[in-house]
């Protein structure tokens, strides 16, 4: 037997367990954080603060008397405030002095416990619009007018006498201000290998002659698509299908459209290479502008323009403002899918649990360290929208037992908590193990 032939399998193995614990533990070490820190403000003590569960690999206790500690199972994390009888800050223990009680969950003020409660979800949306804001800051702002910046790596085929600096003016006569915000700019070109590029260079305006405006370059792979299984790669580009040589990204829509699902036999180009692999596009329900889902036929990849724009500085503040509207079109579209799974108007394929997760990091990790801080901050915002639901077990379970406070006047009794917490972890186990299904044999 040739065990080197199984390296690769249990390289990428490892590989996914490492992204899916890092992207895990960042999470969850922010959303405890908000509890731990919030509830310190509030004058509420935590006697532990623990990163994962079971066997603790590390602690260490502060000033303050807290512990701090590292478990060996890095599936979550939990803060236990004084007097708390369990990690769930569920029921008080009894060992907390009278003098003491202020400085316990459930001793301190309605505010406090709400404000306290409240802060991990909290903590996971800043966390996430925080890295959206990193990731534009990054990107940078497209310039107007658009302008050429570095060449993408394409086949022998594509090549041409653009140059970096180049102001595009018009693409086969159609005049553009911004393509990359202009949708319609695509489906109005003609479907050719070559185009007509309008440019100003050094104050001329000039005609050259480039490759397609949209190529068949891969700029992105969706995690467990077709293609990320077939081990499609950012920076390749799709020569041909079933045979017939293609040139324009709207080629593969229009084949995968037409194909209904059928197998496609796909020649690549990689690294002055040509491969050749074989996949069958997936349904795939996609949300729309207007809100609602279309379910259509799709490999899991897209596309972009042949350059790179150039792009300038854009400023901490605006880009704190566009990552909290990618915020909450993130939370808006969780909201409208999980509905719809719910009344049956699409699949409950698009539920993802830990087996999908860990193999959404691995894949978003393989594909760069930006890709995968953005997946981070994808989920931490799920992370925390899924926190907020009225579960029991839940911090949204607990706000809902606060909430009854402020109106009645009254906390719910021991005996109701009890039973509404075994209400909300059976359902929260139960959904545990239906995702863990799908993602391993109902939609692999």
């Amino acid at each position: 037997m040739d065990l080197m032939q199984y390296v690769p399998v249990f390289g990428n193995f490892a590989f996914t367990i490492v992204a899916f614990v890092v992207a895990l533990s960042v999470i969850v070490a922010i959303h405890e954080y908000g509890h731990y820190i919030v509830g310190r403000w509030c004058g509420i003590q935590a006697e532990v603060f623990s990163l994962g569960f079971g066997p603790v690999l590390y602690s260490r206790m502060d000033k303050r008397g807290t512990l701090w500690q590292v478990a060996a199972l890095p599936l979550g994390g939990y803060v236990k405030f004084l007097g708390d009888a369990n990690a769930a800050s569920v029921g008080s223990d009894g060992a907390v002095p009278e003098a003491d009680a202020r400085r316990t969950m459930l001793g301190a003020p309605l505010w406090a416990r709400t404000a306290t409660v409240a802060a991990g979800p909290v903590f996971n949306f800043i966390l996430a619009i925080l890295i959206f804001a990193g990731s534009i800051m990054y990107d940078g702002r497209v310039v107007e007018p658009l302008t050429f910046g570095e060449m993408r790596d394409l086949p022998p085929s594509y090549a041409t006498e653009l140059q970096r600096g180049d102001e595009m003016v018009a693409v086969e006569g159609l005049t553009i201000s911004d393509p990359e915000r202009d949708d319609r700019l695509i489906d109005l070109l003609p479907i050719q290998e070559r185009l007509d590029y309008t440019v100003i260079r050094d104050g001329q305006e000039m005609v050259i002659d480039g490759p397609y405006l949209m190529p068949t370059l891969i700029t992105s792979v969706t995690p467990r698509s077709a293609a990320d299984d077939a081990n499609l790669r950012i920076g390749d580009v799709i020569t041909a299908i079933n045979g017939e040589p293609i040139f324009a990204f709207n080629q593969i829509v229009d084949i995968v459209t037409d194909g209904d699902g059928a197998s496609l036999d796909i020649t690549i180009w990689r690294d002055d290479e040509t491969l050749d692999l074989t996949l069958s596009p997936r349904r795939a329900d996609l949300p729309v502008a207007g809100g609602g889902f279309e379910t259509r036929w799709l490999i899991g990849i897209t596309g972009q323009f042949f350059f790179d724009a150039q792009t300038e500085y854009i400023g901490p503040w605006a880009a704190i403002k566009i990552g909290a509207e990618g915020l909450w079109n993130n939370v808006k579209t969780s909201l409208s899918a999980m509905k719809h799974i719910l009344v049956g108007q699409i699949s409950t394929c698009n539920l993802s649990g830990p087996i999908g997760i860990a193999e959404t990091s691995g894949s978003m990790a393989s594909q760069g360290a930006q890709n995968f801080l953005w997946f981070i901050g994808a989920l931490s915002a799920a992370v925390g929208l899924i926190n907020l639901f009225p579960i029991p077990v839940l911090d949204g379970g607990h706000l809902v037992f606060y909430a009854y406070e402020a109106l009645s006047g009254r906390k719910p009794s021991d005996r109701a908590v009890k039973v509404f917490m075994i209400a909300g972890l059976t359902l929260i186990l139960s959904m545990m193990t239906f995702t863990i299904l799908n993602d391993a044999w109902l939609c692999p």
